[in-house]
């Protein structure tokens, strides 16, 4: 069944922000004043004629008018709703809805005002066991907190900027940076343009993975980085130096809280910028279409690493040029999700643990190797989820190397697509491995993997009978 598009308060924002009266667009939308009345209250669905008028007249594409943002908040809304300080009674899906639809500025507040009281929450926490500790001292300051701001303001954009992309291709293609071999050929254009020498430190435990020195124009690098490691750190300074403008410009529309999240923006928007230098938009995309998305041969065209090249793909998502909507995340070996991004409807926990059956765990066990794995959501989508180890070089016995696991995902539906659903059963509903978000806003009643209880639910407690599932409740 084809699902009905109810898209009224987004048309109503589209409008008011060209200035044009419910009248006036009727005019243009070819409709009675009335019936687009209707469609602004979702008191209608809108139609196929009527949507592709409305991309035209209102010069929007298409993919970005019924891209469903939505989802995203209604999802991050449920998941902080059935925390306990909300109350014990649950808020149905279509309220949800609502919410984000009708406010999705107010609703972004309200998980900002939630994520606030978590950091508020932990800190207390973490006194509380400081003061119980004979030995403990007080843990300063809520550090974490700029850089949820952060990642919350590129997970809204989609994790795509047009200009620094755009930017990035324009730069390739004036200069004739060679793909794949771009690191000489950056460390030559910042000396010729902008005076910069770069030079290779050898390790040392003072000296951080890049040093750029202003006054006399010197940027070192680590010799423990990799050489797609190497390239990146020059195209990020490329980005600090030549794109300074167009950077802060990004900045200053995200309307962040504070001058620690607009640093943290800053450098995550020059990463963005390296990301788009070594990997350009066009020749990527048409490399990754016909390679399939094999990671390791674009790893090789582009001479970038399996994270950059993963993270990349979850980025192809220009207005036009849309590539297959994947997701990426980046989990630490106690579970901890490091950098998250989706442009698919899978969505990651915001607070808490991930499913334990899903394979980016199991990536840890064998390392180095691709790990590939069918995975259904509760929702019902079933998705192609592949997981390897990173990692990055310590130099040292007494520095060991830091290990992640790299995650990248797509709907089934993709397939095709994706060379990671050779020899998968795509046919059969239960060759899906059942997996959730977490643990803690999971309904499955059957996991035997389940390490808490569902936020909210009764639990069953039977003394005369053990289940293999830890957790009965209704």
């Amino acid at each position: 069944m084809t699902k009905k598009l109810f898209l009224g308060y987004k048309l109503r924002r589209l409008r008011e922000g060209k200035k044009l009266s419910q009248a006036a667009l009727a005019v243009l939308l070819e409709v009675s004043p009335s019936y687009l009345n209707q469609i602004e209250n979702n008191q209608r669905p809108l139609t196929v004629p009527v949507l592709l008028r409305i991309a035209k007249v209102l010069d929007v594409d298409l993919a970005t008018l019924v891209e469903d943002e939505e989802s995203r908040l209604v999802a991050d809304l449920r998941e902080a709703m059935n925390d306990p300080v909300f109350g014990l009674g649950t808020i149905g899906l279509s309220e949800l809805r609502n919410a984000a639809s009708a406010s999705p500025e107010l609703a972004k507040r309200v998980l900002t005002l939630y994520q606030a009281f978590r950091q508020l929450d932990e800190r207390l926490q973490s006194l509380t066991e400081n003061l119980s500790s004979a030995t403990g001292e007080e843990r300063a300051g809520h550090a974490h907190f700029p850089y949820e701001e952060v990642r919350d303001f590129f997970y809204y954009c989609n994790n795509y900027f047009g200009g620094l992309d755009e930017a990035a291709e324009q730069l390739v293609e004036r200069e004739g940076f060679r793909l794949g071999q771009m690191h000489n050929d950056l460390a030559a254009y910042l000396e010729s343009r902008h005076g910069v020498r770069v030079r290779v430190n050898a390790d040392d435990d003072g000296a951080g993975m890049r040093a750029f020195d202003p006054g006399s124009g010197s940027l070192s690098l680590s010799a423990l980085l990799s050489v797609p490691s190497r390239t990146f750190q020059l195209a990020h300074q490329v980005a600090l130096l030549a794109y300074h403008d167009l950077i802060a410009e990004v900045v200053d529309g995200a309307k962040l809280s504070s001058d620690d999240a607009r640093s943290i923006c800053r450098v995550g928007l020059a990463n963005y910028f390296a990301g788009a230098l070594v990997m350009p938009y066009g020749a990527f995309a048409e490399q990754a279409r016909l390679l399939r998305h094999d990671v390791e041969q674009l790893q090789s065209r582009f001479g970038a690493s399996f994270e950059q090249v993963c993270h990349r793909l979850s980025t192809l998502q220009r207005p036009g040029a849309r590539g297959v909507p994947f997701y990426f995340v980046r989990v630490d070996m106690a579970g901890n999700i490091t950098k998250r991004h989706s442009a698919t409807r899978f969505h990651f926990t915001r607070f808490g643990g991930a499913c334990p059956l899903w394979n980016i765990h199991e990536a840890f066990a064998q390392p180095g190797k691709i790990l590939v794995q069918l995975a259904r959501m509760p929702d019902g989508i079933s998705y192609i989820c592949l997981a390897r180890t990173a990692s990055k070089r310590g130099g040292s016995y007494l520095r060991p190397d830091r290990q992640f696991a790299v995650g990248l995902g797509c709907e089934t539906a993709y397939a095709d697509e994706v060379v990671y659903s050779a020899g998968l059963d795509l046919a059969h509903e239960q060759a899906a491995v059942p997996i959730g978000v977490n643990c803690r806003i999971c309904e499955r009643d059957d996991c035997r993997q389940r390490a808490f209880p569902p936020i909210g639910s009764h639990i069953s407690v039977d003394e005369n009978n053990r289940s293999f599932v830890p957790y009965l409740f209704s």
